[in-house]
C-alpha cells in the first residue's frame, strides 16, 4: 500500500497479501461477487498458515486447521480495476480452535472493503478428531501478533 491512510487500513495485521481485482471476479451488477472475498480471506489465511510452519507440521504430524465457521461483513463494493490489500491476524487462541480476523483493503477506494472472521479448529487428519493447539503453533503466533502490535 502506498499511502500513510491505506497503512493505516492494515495496522496490526502481521500478515498482509495483495493482488489485483480480476475482471473475472466481478458478477453481472459491476462488483466483485461475495463468494471472492472468502477466497481473499482463504489467501491471507494460508499466508499466516505459511509463516507459523502450520503447513509444515501438518504434513509432518497430520495435525493442521479445519475451517469450523467464517462470516464476512461487506463495507463497500470493489470492482476491477483495483488492488486488494487482505490483512489476516489471530484475534484469540483457545485450547483447541484459532480465531482469525481479516480486512480487505482497497487501493482505489483507500478505504476497507470488507472485513471478517474465522474459527479454525486444530484437527488431526489422520485420527479424524479435533486436537489442542500445538505449543509450537500457539507460540509461533504469539511471536508474530508481539511482531505486528510494535508496529
Amino acid at each position: 500500500m502506498k499511502t500513510q491512510m491505506e497503512k493505516k487500513l492494515l495496522e496490526g495485521f502481521p500478515v498482509i497479501v495483495e493482488f489485483p481485482v480480476a475482471w473475472g471476479e466481478m458478477d453481472a451488477l459491476g462488483h466483485v461477487n461475495n463468494i471472492v472475498y472468502f477466497r481473499y480471506f482463504e489467501t491471507a489465511r494460508i499466508a499466516y498458515f505459511e509463516r507459523v510452519k502450520l503447513l509444515e507440521l501438518m504434513e509432518k504430524t497430520g495435525i493442521g486447521p479445519i475451517l469450523a465457521s467464517t462470516h464476512c461483513r461487506f463495507r463497500a463494493p470493489l470492482a476491477y480495476p483495483d488492488v486488494v490489500s487482505i490483512g489476516a491476524s489471530v484475534s484469540d487462541i483457545g485450547p483447541d480452535r484459532l480465531t482469525m480476523k481479516y480486512v480487505v483493503a482497497s487501493h482505489r477506494l483507500s478505504k476497507i472493503a470488507a472485513e471478517g472472521e474465522g474459527v479454525l479448529v486444530t484437527y488431526d487428519y489422520r485420527n479424524n478428531r479435533k486436537v489442542p493447539v500445538p505449543a509450537e503453533v500457539k507460540r509461533s503466533i504469539l511471536d508474530l501478533e508481539a511482531q505486528a502490535s510494535k508496529g
